[in-house]
């Protein structure tokens, strides 16, 4: 496939990938956000309502 690089073992087993970034960049940013996604899945949640209102909150003390 045009782009990709595949890194292998002694084995010849794919290990690694090399996305060439000009072909592949809009699915790079999407397995960027699934990956920061994944690594965020234990974080404490906040709920819209309580963050919304935080943010609102923020921005009528900065005016």
């Amino acid at each position: 496939m045009k782009g990709l690089q595949y890194i292998v073992d002694e084995n010849g087993k794919k290990k690694a990938v090399l996305l060439d970034l000009d072909i592949y960049a809009d699915k790079w940013e999407d397995i960027y956000d699934i990956l920061v996604s994944y690594s965020r899945r234990n974080e404490k949640r906040i709920k819209w309502e309580v963050l919304k209102n935080s943010l609102h909150e923020t921005k009528q003390k900065a005016n």
